[in-house]
Formats: C-alpha cells, sequence, structure tokens
C-alpha cells in the first residue's frame, strides 16, 4: 500500500520533469537552429549580398565615401563579388579640387588608396532614397538612373547593409532629395523580410542618433541584427581628422570612428573566426565617445562574420589590434567636422589673398547658419510652450524601448515647415528634429507649427 502511494505520487513529478526536459530541449534546438542558420556553426549555400551607402557628398564629407570604399575593398577582398556589391556614393571626392591626392581617396593617415575597382552603381544625382529603397527592395521598374542593379537576394541568401552619413532624430540623409526617416527604412525592411529576400539580414548605421532609426521598431522576428554608432541621444564622431598643427595635406576627417572600428577590425581578422558579437564588443570597446548599441535579433551575432562579408585566409592590415584600440587620432562630433576643413582652409590661405578672403567667407556663412538655426529653433519652441517648459522640448529623450516619435507624419511634416520657412536644416541644425519629434508628442499640430516658424523666421527660408 505504502509502496503504490508512493509510486502515484512519483507519477506527477515525472511528467513535469519530461515537460522540462522537453522544453530544454525544444529550446536548444530552435536556439541551434537559429545559429546554424545565421552561419554560427555552418556555412550555407545561398549567396552573399552587400549594399553600402555614403548619404553625403561635398569634400568636407569626405570620410562617409572613404568609409564606404574601404567596406568595399573587405568585401571584395573576402571574395563577394561585384554583382552582388550595390554601392551609392555621390562620387565627387576623388576628382574633387581640395583633393591633394587626385584620383585616390584614402581611410586613415598614410592609408592605401581604397577608391580603386570601386563600384559606381549610383552617383550623382542617382543617390535618392527612392533609388535606395528600389534596390533594397529589388524592384528595377522604380529605378531612376543608375547601373540597374538591385538586391536580387532569395530566402537563402545573407545580406549586408552598411550605411555612413550624417543623421538626427528619426532620419538620416541621402545626397540627394528626401531624407530617409527611420519609419520608412523599417517598412522596406518588413518588405523584404515577407518577400522572403533573406535568410538573415546584418545592418551597421553610422550616423548621429543613428539609434533612433532602430529602437523600439526592429522587431527580434525579422532575422536581422543591427549595430549603430550611437543610441538615439547623442552624435557619432568622425575620425582621423587633423588638428591645428598637423601638417597633413587633407584638411578634413578621413573617417569615422565607429566605422573605422569595425572596419580595421575587419581587416586584422580572419572572418570566418570572429563573430558579430565579438567585433560589436571590439567596436564598443574602441568607440569609447558614443554607446555603440545593438537591436534585433541578437542571437544571429552568434554568426562569424564571413557569413556576411566573405573570408580570405590574408589580412589587409599589418597594424597590432592593440595599437590600432589605443590610436590618439583627433575625433570630432560629427556636427563639427565640417568647421575642421573651412578654418584648416582659412589657416593655410595666404594672408590678404583672394583665397583668404573666400576661405573666410565659407567659414561665416557656416557659423551664421548654425546661429540662425539656433536661434530659429529656440524662439518657435519658446513661442509654442513658454520659457518654463521650452528645455526639456530640446533635450528630453524617450526609453530605449519606445521609438522617439508616436506620429512619424508629424515629424515629417515638422522638417518640412520649417525649412519651407527657416531654410535647411543642414548637418548642424538636424539635431533638432528631437525638439520637433518632442513636439509632435505633446501634440502641436501642423498650423500651430506653421505659424510659429513663420513668427521665427519672417516667413523667409535662409
Amino acid at each position: 500500500m505504502t509502496m503504490t502511494s508512493s509510486y502515484g505520487s512519483l507519477v506527477p513529478f515525472l511528467l513535469l520533469t519530461a515537460l522540462v526536459m522537453a522544453a530544454v530541449s525544444e529550446s536548444r534546438r530552435s536556439f541551434q537552429e537559429i545559429v546554424s542558420q545565421s552561419g554560427g556553426d555552418a556555412a550555407t549555400d545561398g549567396t552573399q549580398w552587400a549594399v553600402l551607402v555614403a548619404g553625403s557628398n561635398g569634400y568636407y564629407n569626405y570620410r562617409h565615401q572613404a568609409d564606404v570604399c574601404h567596406a568595399y575593398q573587405i568585401l571584395k577582398a573576402n571574395g563577394l563579388k561585384d554583382e552582388n556589391i550595390i554601392v551609392f556614393m555621390y562620387d565627387d571626392i576623388a576628382e574633387n579640387e581640395d583633393n591633394p591626392t587626385k584620383g585616390i581617396i584614402i581611410n586613415k593617415p598614410n592609408g592605401p588608396d581604397v577608391y580603386h575597382g570601386v563600384p559606381k552603381d549610383y552617383t550623382g544625382d542617382e543617390t535618392t532614397a527612392a533609388n535606395l529603397f528600389a534596390v533594397l527592395l529589388g524592384n528595377k521598374t522604380a529605378l531612376s538612373g543608375g547601373s540597374g542593379k538591385v538586391l536580387n537576394s532569395g530566402p537563402n541568401d545573407h545580406v549586408f547593409f552598411y550605411y555612413t552619413d550624417h543623421g538626427s532624430t528619426g532620419l538620416v540623409c541621402m545626397p540627394v532629395g528626401d531624407y530617409i526617416y527611420a519609419n520608412e527604412l523599417m517598412n522596406v525592411l518588413k518588405q523584404m523580410h515577407e518577400a522572403k529576400k533573406y535568410m538573415n539580414m546584418v545592418v551597421y548605421i553610422e550616423a548621429c542618433e543613428s539609434g533612433s532609426m532602430l529602437q523600439g521598431l526592429l522587431s527580434k522576428d525579422m532575422g536581422i541584427y543591427a549595430t549603430t554608432a550611437s543610441n538615439a541621444n547623442e552624435s557619432s564622431w568622425g575620425y582621423y581628422c587633423p588638428r591645428d598643427d598637423d601638417p597633413s595635406k587633407y584638411d578634413t576627417c578621413l573617417g569615422d570612428l565607429y566605422s573605422i572600428a569595425w572596419m580595421e577590425d575587419s581587416d586584422a581578422h580572419d572572418l570566418g573566426k570572429e563573430t558579430l558579437q565579438e567585433q560589436y564588443l571590439a567596436v564598443k570597446k574602441r568607440t569609447n565617445l558614443s554607446h555603440v548599441m545593438q537591436y534585433g535579433n541578437t542571437v544571429l551575432s552568434k554568426a562569424f562574420l564571413s557569413t556576411y562579408m566573405g573570408q580570405s585566409s590574408k589580412k589587409v592590415s599589418s597594424v597590432p589590434l592593440d595599437e590600432l584600440s589605443s590610436s590618439n587620432s583627433l575625433a570630432v562630433p560629427q556636427r563639427d567636422a565640417d568647421l575642421v576643413f573651412f578654418q584648416r582652409q582659412v589657416q593655410k590661405a595666404p594672408k590678404g589673398s583672394a583665397e583668404s578672403v573666400e576661405a573666410q567667407k565659407r567659414l561665416d556663412e557656416q557659423i551664421a547658419h548654425r546661429s540662425h538655426a539656433d536661434l530659429s529653433i529656440n524662439q518657435i519652441v519658446n513661442h509654442l510652450f513658454g520659457d518654463s517648459i521650452a528645455a526639456s522640448m530640446l533635450t528630453a529623450v524617450r526609453p530605449e524601448d519606445q521609438p522617439v516619435v508616436d506620429d512619424w507624419d508629424c515629424l515629417k511634416t515638422f522638417v518640412r515647415t520649417y525649412e519651407q520657412y527657416c531654410g535647411r536644416l543642414s548637418e548642424y541644425g538636424m539635431q533638432y528634429t528631437r525638439a520637433m519629434a518632442n513636439m509632435c508628442n505633446a501634440g502641436v499640430n501642423k498650423d500651430r507649427m506653421e505659424a510659429a516658424s513663420i513668427q521665427a523666421c519672417s516667413g523667409k527660408a535662409e
């Protein structure tokens, strides 16, 4: 009797144990499937694709196109084919009159030429948001100009997307035309996922407030792992910038800190032996002036870099990683990097020359535009909210699990309204889209924003 009772009491325990073990087994199986599919355990039969985007133009923005050219060289050296690498760059740097080495672009002091061989898929007026979206979606009929290359990827393929340029709360730039807003990019990524345009995808974004492009938006079930140069509330940094006493013939920053960190790390490693997570940690350590973030499905970071970037037994760089990490090269906030160039132009021009006068004029114009942006935005916020809470509208940030704005159409409308009456935001003025997002979240409508903009700017665009 006692034995029967004891046996009976064990039945629920044994059943519970079996259920727990089954759940653990399923969890392990699911985890290993994900890692395997992402390339963590073995290579797949799919194709590796890459889309590389430099979102700026102008010689003072040299670094962004240099970043993209360097990224291309890494992928090419590791076996990706040109037919699977799609490049957006305005292409006004290599032959620019301010470039001391015509036809050559470098991404670090005394570095190699990274411009040679780079496919010129979308250049000049072709570098638009509309063309980029068409490329990502594989929609040739929506293209306007360019090489015609689009992402012809499928459900077994791995896609690497790298963007570098200026950004701000909720948006990033393109050289020509409209901004790319976070919700627009997210809609394109969702369409790619629904159309099975990839098995898994990796996204790297270099821009100020780049975290705002993904924060609260990128879900874990889309098969995308992403890292950004900064969180949703801070600047990213230009790198390899000339110091005041630097005799360098280059008067502009040659790269960006986060971008340099991931690319020089890739140069120095066998990509088949380093995982995305290991690179993220290395980049996070080196990029010590902003908070490098990760979003999406972080399980995918168990994959080796070679899953997305190819693999070669050769190392492109001979510089030890500890030397890279301890480099004391000058870093400058992205929005101040243009001033480095214009100030250097003034310093180098012969005093009293026409060249000196023109250089000073260009610098003065940059400073005046900054003052205009500061003053006009502050007047708009004060008009709408009064002095008591104006400061909070400029600086308030949202929790990391929430998008920066609830109504994206409101943010787009406010940006257009401001630019209609007060002039283009420019790289510096873009920092104020945070205030516009906060105004949208506070319930300000278009009519009030328009009235405040007219009052602040007298109805005339700067």
